[in-house]
């Protein structure tokens, strides 16, 4: 038997209902804020992601599914969305479009880790990107409408949001040469990631999750006091936002990212339900990776929601959906006269299963509890010569008796009935 290959999974139908209901949440959220939707390849060439995520990146050093194809081209299985959005962005000429523009975008993506809860090779991110604007607004907005996203799932009680500055060019590289300056003395009680990153790209050192670095990490200086007045004024007018829109945060002067192109505002939304994996969110201001990417100098925010960690959340919330009734023939006649029944159904919206009249009328109102489904609908030769169905209850057993060419207008008639069980005449 030939399995699936390690650190990838199937998604199964008893979870596919929740991944629905994440997606759907994201789009509906993403779309009444003005976002549309950009499909990008899945694999992209290799110097869009050693450039939009840096050479000295873990992602683009060890992580990254790189092969070569057979005209010689070096491809990347894509590790994130936001170097291909970009690159579409520029490729297709959306920076003349009347800005911000609003984009985003949901799907796999690839890299190689070490699986574990909520952590796979092939994992999915929904990826939202604001273009083309600087207002401090727009930050604010960007992470009201992350935390609308979790707020339509019913997950905001449970998450924190943390935001920081990184500050402007100038802000940063005055921090950075402070926090070389602590850091080199402490070198040796680092780890060996942390001491390179040091020479590297010391901000990094802030993100370790290492046990033994933490209490070097706490006394770090903070950026928030390296920031310039304009960068700091942007970081209040973001808060002050977010607290008129009434959402609550927590100012994190460690949350960084380490690329010269991010800058201002950055921010995470965290849980404590699992465990090590506790971010499932995050984004930032990158006003400079367009350029550098070989676009206009304009600038962009966004984030990245980790699905996966989504739908651990949601644990059993989003349980498989139930057909509204099962359809039993008893028999081919029987059979023929429900299958339009259950066509004229469905058009209208109502799912419903239909038995092809080959078990016995006991194993198929088995079969519709298994299925859970409320109601079953039988149809046998009696039935059939009075033009009728029987409507059982799967409760109580109650039953009577509906027109077969009603059937349809019964079953929309009882998806909307507010309870869903009481038999109505």
């Amino acid at each position: 038997m030939i399995k699936a290959v390690r650190g990838v999974r199937d998604l199964l139908p008893s979870e596919t209902r929740h991944w629905q209901r994440v997606e759907h949440a994201a789009r509906r959220v993403f779309e009444v804020y003005g976002y549309r939707e950009i499909r990008v390849p899945i694999f992209e060439r290799t110097e869009l992601f050693a450039k939009g995520i840096g050479d000295e990146t873990d992602i683009v050093k060890k992580e990254m599914y790189t092969f070569e194809d057979r005209g010689g081209e070096s491809l990347t299985l894509r590790p994130e969305a936001t170097a291909g959005v970009l690159r579409a962005y520029i490729e297709n000429g959306f920076h003349v479009e009347p800005k911000p523009v609003r984009l985003y975008t949901m799907g796999p993506m690839f890299r190689y880790e070490r699986p574990q809860a909520g952590r796979y090779r092939q994992f999915h991110q929904a990826n939202v990107e604001a273009l083309g604007e600087t207002h401090p607004a727009l930050d604010a907005e960007v992470i009201a409408m992350l935390m609308d996203f979790f707020g339509a799932l019913g997950l905001a009680g449970q998450l924190e949001l943390q935001v920081n500055s990184i500050g402007d060019r100038e802000s940063r590289g005055i921090f950075v040469a402070r926090l070389v300056e602590y850091l080199r003395p402490h070198r040796d009680e680092l780890c060996g990631e942390c001491r390179a990153r040091i020479d590297r790209n010391p901000l990094r050192v802030l993100d370790c999750k290492v046990p033994s670095c933490q209490p070097i990490i706490e006394k770090a200086p903070s950026i928030l006091e390296a920031l310039s007045p304009e960068a700091a004024e942007h970081f209040d007018s973001v808060r002050s936002r977010l607290d008129a829109m009434a959402l609550p945060h927590t100012v994190n002067p460690r949350l960084v990212r380490g690329l010269d192109y991010y800058v201002r505002t950055t921010f995470e939304v965290l849980t404590t339900a699992l465990g090590a994996q506790n971010a499932v969110a995050g984004g930032g201001r990158y006003d400079g990776l367009i350029a550098h990417l070989g676009g206009p100098p304009d600038p962009g925010i966004g984030f990245a929601i980790g699905l996966e960690r989504v739908v651990l959340l949601l644990g059993d919330q989003a349980g498989a959906a139930a057909p509204l009734a099962l359809l039993i023939p008893l028999g081919d006649a029987a059979l023929d006269r429900l299958l339009p029944a259950a066509r004229r159904a469905r058009q209208r919206g109502i799912r419903v299963e239909i038995g092809y009249g080959q078990r016995r009328l006991p194993r198929e109102l088995e079969r519709a509890n298994r299925l859970g489904a409320p109601w079953a609908v039988i149809a046998g030769d009696d039935e059939l010569a009075n033009g009728e169905a029987l409507l059982r209850e799967m409760q109580s057993g109650e039953q009577r008796r509906v027109a077969l060419d009603g059937l349809a207008d019964e079953l929309v008639r009882l998806a909307a009935l507010s309870d869903g069980t009481a038999l109505r005449p």
